[in-house]
């Protein structure tokens, strides 16, 4: 450990499969391990609490950036390691980060990350230059934007790069991939609109395309084979549809409810008016009746 306590926080939530890797990973690093969890109910803090050493937290989910932000200052030391539980750091990175806190000079630095998809690391198209600012003084840092890709912004400007990298387990299955893809694209969709954004046919046309040739071919996306191009295509996939998003909220229109059509008229026949009195009356002879029932007959 370094001479510089650091706080590991881990945000997480329905992480079975992944916390126990991700805690171990940081253990021998971290002084303090804080599990910010949004609402797991699938025995992943039982499997936290079985591990030891960790301290939890727990509120409800918004957006990344919102809830780091309210993780950060509950850390106890005054350096923070920030690790998603879909995340793991290396023996080399371990030791790097330990070497860095000893010497520092610098507020934050970037980590970049080792991805992978479906168990398979991907190397190009984009994805190895991906790196995240998760190294930081507690004080000095905070997440601005309003998405889940929001980053952290250093107070005072001071910003260093590691050389080791976090690996990073994408998704192990299209389920898991299109709960993400459903969330991000609805999100910056909205943003948009909100910000009063306007669709565009050209952008609905050929962002999805552009940025799939641009990542299978300019990326040399190809060389990761089979991945790669299901990555490229995934990645023109979510371009395409935050801009198809963003035209439902602002043309599209919603499919229309029959049933509110009967309940009005339901409620307004006087057939059902006259049984609803008579059911009110029949209460009113039990003992136990209060108040608001009479009011009710009365209404």
């Amino acid at each position: 450990m370094s001479d510089r306590p650091l706080t590991v926080i881990i945000p997480c939530k329905d992480e079975r499969k992944n916390i126990r890797l991700c805690i171990e990973s940081v253990q021998g690093l971290a002084d303090e391990v804080l599990v910010a969890d949004s609402g797991s109910t699938d025995g992943t803090l039982d499997i936290v609490r079985s591990i030891g050493g960790c301290r939890v937290i727990q509120r409800e989910y918004i957006h990344s950036g919102d809830f780091k932000n309210w993780a950060i200052p509950q850390a106890t030391h005054a350096w923070v390691l920030l690790v998603d539980a879909d995340e793991r750091v290396t023996p080399k990175l371990r030791r790097e980060i330990v070497e860095t806190l000893d010497s520092s000079q610098a507020d934050g630095y970037w980590i970049r990350r080792e991805n992978y998809f479906l168990g398979h690391r991907i190397r190009f198209s984009g994805w190895a230059s991906d790196c995240c600012l998760r190294l930081f003084r507690r004080d000095l840092a905070r997440y601005a934007g309003d998405t889940d890709h929001a980053e952290v912004e250093i107070e005072s400007g001071r910003v260093g790069r590691l050389k080791h990298r976090l690996q990073h387990f994408t998704c192990w299955s299209y389920d898991q991939y299109i709960r993400k893809l459903d969330r991000y694209t609805s999100w910056q969709a909205q943003q948009w609109h909100l910000a009063g954004r306007q669709p565009s046919l050209p952008r609905l046309l050929l962002n999805g395309p552009a940025r799939f040739l641009h990542s299978y071919f300019i990326r040399l996306g190809f060389v990761d084979g089979m991945a790669g191009f299901q990555v490229c295509a995934l990645t023109g996939f979510y371009s395409f549809l935050k801009q198809a998003r963003l035209w439902q909220l602002v043309h599209g229109k919603e499919q229309p409810d029959p049933e509110l059509a009967v309940d009005a008229a339901t409620n307004e026949d006087p057939c059902f008016l006259s049984t609803k009195r008579s059911k009110v009356a029949s209460r009113i002879q039990h003992p136990a009746v209060n108040f608001e029932v009479r009011r009710e007959l009365e209404c």
